[in-house]
């Protein structure tokens, strides 16, 4: 009988990326909004901050993102060319390294010392990549995709509590936009866990909370501000 096993751990860098990214785009842009609304500033100031916010953010979490993921890449690229040499200059040291991982893993040393010689024979790199440095394919770094990724769901997150400045009335828009705010963080955290395979309870929990927070901050900053001016 055929038996099929459904892993996730492939999604995670594209899936933190994108969380991350529609995560900041719907609590900085709400919390921007909620705070320069509550300054009394005009429809059309309110409207400018937004975009602004939108598009400064969006352009931040790509850079961000790639400067971040280029340095891990830039680190496991240096750590396989080291790993190269040494299989080069003293091979039989890099294996029986290897032998005693398996040991460490829970095999006799008889199997690890030949587990270790036929994978060696088959990738010696991969092998050691995999099992030495913890590097694989699944969890590589990938910066570009981590940018565009980020950077994309961050405009989208953002244009959501954008759009009711569009729409709803100004001496509404606070608790409107910050009601509806949460209402996204909270799809948003169960579609995410949902794609990564986690507790739909602790995601939405987590994302609301921080999300309330900053609004509420955001708010009376700019409520104190605006009193002041």
């Amino acid at each position: 009988m055929k038996h099929t096993e459904e892993h996730r751990t492939h999604r995670v860098g594209w899936l933190r990326a994108a969380v991350l990214g529609a995560n900041d785009g719907i609590v900085s842009t709400a919390s921007l909004i909620v705070g320069v609304a509550a300054a009394d500033s005009s429809r059309s100031g309110i409207l400018v901050a937004g975009v602004a916010g939108l598009v400064a953010g969006a352009m931040s979490m790509a850079a961000g993102e790639y400067v971040s993921v280029s340095s891990q890449s830039d680190t496991e690229r240096a750590d396989l060319e080291r790993e190269r040499k040494e299989l080069a200059a003293n091979p039989a040291h890099e294996r029986a390294e290897l032998t005693a991982i398996y040991v460490a893993r829970g095999l006799n040393a008889d199997l690890a010392s030949q587990v270790a010689t036929q994978l060696t024979a088959n990738d010696a790199l991969g092998t050691h990549a995999r099992d030495e440095l913890g590097i694989s394919d699944t969890l590589s770094a990938r910066p570009v995709q981590a940018a565009f990724a980020s950077a994309a769901t961050f405009a989208v997150g953002a244009a959501l509590p954008l759009l009711l400045v569009l729409v709803v009335p100004g001496n509404a828009l606070v608790w409107t936009v910050s009601g509806s705010s949460l209402l996204f963080l909270a799809l948003l955290g169960a579609l995410a866990a949902r794609a990564g395979g986690s507790p739909v309870g602790t995601s939405v929990a987590r994302v609301t909370f921080w999300g309330a927070l900053a609004m509420a901050l955001t708010a009376g900053v700019g409520a104190l501000f605006g009193a002041t001016v």
